[in-house]
């Protein structure tokens, strides 16, 4: 897949992903947060929680590997705090809760709620 169809493909699994996480009621406040140091996927607001939303792609069956490594959550982790406090509609969450929605060769979204759990929040 060349850059330009990874690019579409990604958006797409995070509109997928972001399609779920508004059925149950949360509310997108920025989609790919970018500071120097990292982006964030999709931030969303659920009641006073913040959700910080990393979106995988897989395509093919990786087993129960994560996708996610632990140097990527302590990135987003520190790109989450700079949106918790720079964000208007972020600072003022009581919360923050780290997932991990994975979309898989099959299209399907698996969510895996408190998939990264930093010092604050």
């Amino acid at each position: 897949m060349t850059g330009n169809g990874r690019h579409h493909a990604g958006r797409a699994a995070e509109e997928i992903a972001e399609r779920a996480y508004a059925a149950k009621g949360a509310r997108v406040i920025a989609r790919r947060w970018r500071v120097a140091g990292g982006e964030i996927d999709l931030a969303l607001r659920d009641g006073p929680l913040l959700i910080i939303v990393e979106v995988k792609q897989r395509r093919r069956d990786t087993g129960a590997d994560s996708p996610v490594s632990a140097a990527q959550w302590r990135r987003i982790a520190t790109v989450a705090e700079r949106l918790w406090t720079e964000h208007p509609d972020a600072h003022d969450a009581t919360g923050c809760r780290f997932d991990a929605a994975i979309i898989g060769s099959d299209g399907a979204l698996t969510i895996v709620e408190d998939a990264y759990r930093p010092g604050f929040g």
